[in-house]
């Protein structure tokens, strides 16, 4: 984590549905470049923090100067390292930064999403970090979750992360910034995504809203493109759009004639500009360069014809002090159907509450054994869930009902539910064994702020949290105290394990779909 000596540069700042320099009148349009070597999105954990190399950015952003880039777009950061070196040289070229907030191994998975306390603190954690520098223009809670009609119940759960993102920049008295998302062009969603983040309040509204487009392919037009009904279906939208991403490439060199529509006179009132797709050469073939060695690349055709393209891209833009935004109305939220959407507007899955996981895990008295796998965890709770409700850990985006204790790691939401079942059997040895994967521990009593959050969710973990939380209370803080144990003690369980908490979902609903009934132990 890198403590900013930072390089004086204007922020930017939105209002109404543009972004403008925060110190004079002049709009502000995104001339941008996507910026990420070797990342593979949902398909590894592995990636490579492009702001923590200062040789990287020494040899890059001279390059992405040549292009008259004032924006780069980074996929994933890691909050841990160092990024002073590379933000700051950045500013001092005039580069802003949007980061999405997730990462190959933590974001919101869309064929079983959730919105969970590890999540919450990853997000949170690249705020942290990149908040710090005048230059960081806004940030992304999603990525292409939703890509098609059956995933559009994950946008519920990008829509709180949203929401708690937001409130947590606010709370901690940052800078106002934008939290937007950054959608896919699929003719099915399209316009109720657009709508669907848009609506509701503001407190849980996008600031802002990317659009990956890769419609104008070779010499295509503004109306063979789509681009002509994009623009209008946005011309009314409350908040900035641009393109999150753009750059067919079906036919190549890419030439990039589109770039003359997007900042003209017929676009250039709607959108904020582009960000084009990629700057390093891979597989995909995207590439406007590619990488030598730490210190060199080759610059490919398709940078010849985009850096022509760009160049001319010089709209005049709105005066922010004449600029009065009349499309201040948010969008209708589009209703639930089967065949062509699926996430509810409200209520939205409830905030990320480590304070309160952590008062549960901590006055469980039965609890999964630190020596079971997170692998075995999915048999478990489907077992589990045959003999006991589990309407405490389960979340649907479709409905709209969510257990308090959905947002909780895996393991947490396991102890909850053996504890649950151990004491409805009247706390009998045998309702914790099963097959050796549970034991009794120390039992607590929860007092204060901890004694609040759990009456508040009841003991089938199914009410609402009222009460505020810092969100970094530990047993301790939180008011739990230790009066007795059974069996063997095993504190300090307040762990989250890192494991896929689709399994949480998929197996729960698995069990009570064939509707189990007693399973043997």
């Amino acid at each position: 984590m890198g403590s900013a000596l930072a390089v004086d540069i204007d922020p930017i700042i939105i209002k109404g549905s543009k972004f403008f320099y925060s110190s004079n009148n002049t709009q502000f349009y995104i001339r941008g470049v996507a910026y990420q070597d070797d990342y593979t999105g949902n398909s590894s954990s592995s990636y490579i923090d492009p702001l923590s190399n200062p040789t990287l950015c020494k040899r890059d952003i001279p390059i992405l100067q040549e292009l008259n880039t004032n924006v780069i777009r980074v996929y994933a950061i890691d909050p841990t390292k160092d990024h002073s070196t590379c933000m700051n040289l950045l500013a001092a070229a005039g580069i802003y930064v949007i980061s999405d907030l997730s990462n190959p191994a933590q974001s919101i998975d869309r064929s079983d999403p959730t919105w969970e306390t590890s999540l919450y603190t990853r997000y949170t954690d690249v705020i942290d970090e990149l908040i710090q520098y005048n230059n960081t223009l806004g940030f992304f809670a999603g990525n292409e979750v939703s890509n098609d009609i059956a995933t559009t119940d994950a946008s519920a759960y990008v829509k709180a992360a949203v929401r708690d993102t937001k409130a947590y920049i606010k709370s901690r008295g940052y800078r106002s910034i934008g939290v937007g998302y950054a959608t896919n062009d699929d003719s099915d969603i399209r316009v109720n995504m657009a709508d669907y983040f848009n609506c509701g309040t503001e407190d849980e509204s996008i600031d802002f809203w990317g659009y990956n487009i890769y419609s104008w392919c070779g010499e295509s037009s503004y109306t063979k493109s789509g681009y002509d009904d994009r623009t209008e279906e946005f011309r009314n939208y409350s908040v900035p759009v641009f393109f999150s991403e753009y750059g067919c490439n079906t036919v190549s060199p890419r030439k990039f004639t589109d770039i003359e529509a997007l900042f003209g006179d017929k676009m250039n009132d709607v959108w904020s500009g582009g960000i084009v797709y990629m700057y390093f050469q891979t597989d995909n073939d995207y590439g406007l360069v590619s990488a030598i060695d730490s210190t060199s690349i080759s610059k490919l055709p398709d940078f010849t014809y985009y850096s022509s393209q760009i160049a001319r891209a010089t709209p005049t833009g709105t005066n922010k002090a004449s600029y009065t935004p009349t499309n201040t109305a948010l969008q209708s939220c589009p209703a639930v159907s089967a065949n062509s959407w699926l996430a509810t507007s409200s209520p939205l899955p409830p905030t990320p509450n480590e304070s309160l996981c952590t008062c549960m895990e901590n006055t469980a008295g039965c609890v999964v054994k630190d020596s079971v796998s997170s692998s075995d965890y999915a048999d478990l709770f489907s077992t589990v869930c045959g003999l006991t409700s589990c309407d405490g850990i389960l979340h649907n985006g479709t409905t709209g009902v969510y257990g308090a204790y959905s947002m909780c790691g895996a393991k947490q939401q396991l102890d909850f539910i053996l504890d649950k079942y151990w004491k409805e059997q009247g706390k009998k040895a045998t309702a914790c064994g099963f097959g050796g994967s549970a034991t009794t521990t120390s039992t607590v009593q929860a007092t204060g702020s901890c004694s609040v959050l759990m009456k508040e969710v009841g003991t089938e973990g199914t009410g609402t949290v009222t009460s505020k939380s810092t969100g970094t209370q530990v047993a301790e803080s939180a008011g739990v105290s230790a009066v007795g144990s059974v069996g063997s003690a095993s504190l300090g369980r307040s762990v989250v394990v890192g494991v896929g908490a689709w399994q949480v979902g998929a197996y729960v609903v698995t069990a009570v779909v064939a509707g189990l009934g007693m399973v043997l132990l």
